[in-house]
């Protein structure tokens, strides 16, 4: 219940981040630049300045409610009463299943078929160089 509620008001707030977020000037344009600057010839409104520093300000609050929000739902996540991880759980399921001896428990390394046990027939090569003294032959 209380994970839905978190949820959702991550979710209003990533909307209206979003919103914010697309309001700020470009480059010298936007809501700050254009709507604030026509209003500025009636006496009212606030003012260029004062738009751009309520975007950005906004923007960093919604900003720091999101974060603390997500961390917060980390928290509230249901996990359905499981105390253990799936590896501790997996852990308790071998030991139960009569694995408690170190030599009982199956090795890593697999074991090879019995015709393929010692090769040692034609394939030992040796260095296979090109039948040359090592010398360069320069005087």
């Amino acid at each position: 219940m209380l994970y839905t509620i978190i949820l959702s008001v991550i979710v209003i707030i990533c909307v209206l981040l979003t919103i914010v977020i697309l309001l700020q000037p470009g480059q010298g344009q936007g809501l700050s630049g254009g709507l604030a600057g026509g209003m500025q010839g009636g006496g009212q409104g606030m003012g260029a300045r004062r738009t751009a520093d309520l975007l950005s300000k906004s923007t960093s609050v919604l900003g720091g409610a999101l974060l603390v929000l997500c961390v917060l739902a980390n928290f509230a996540i249901n996990r359905g009463g499981a105390t253990e991880s799936a590896v501790q759980q997996s852990g308790v399921e071998q030991t139960q299943n009569g694995m408690n001896d170190a030599s009982q428990t199956p090795s890593a390394v697999p074991e090879l078929p019995a015709n393929q046990g010692n090769n040692s027939g034609g394939n030992s090569g040796g260095n296979g160089g090109d039948g040359g003294s090592g010398s360069d032959g320069g005087s």
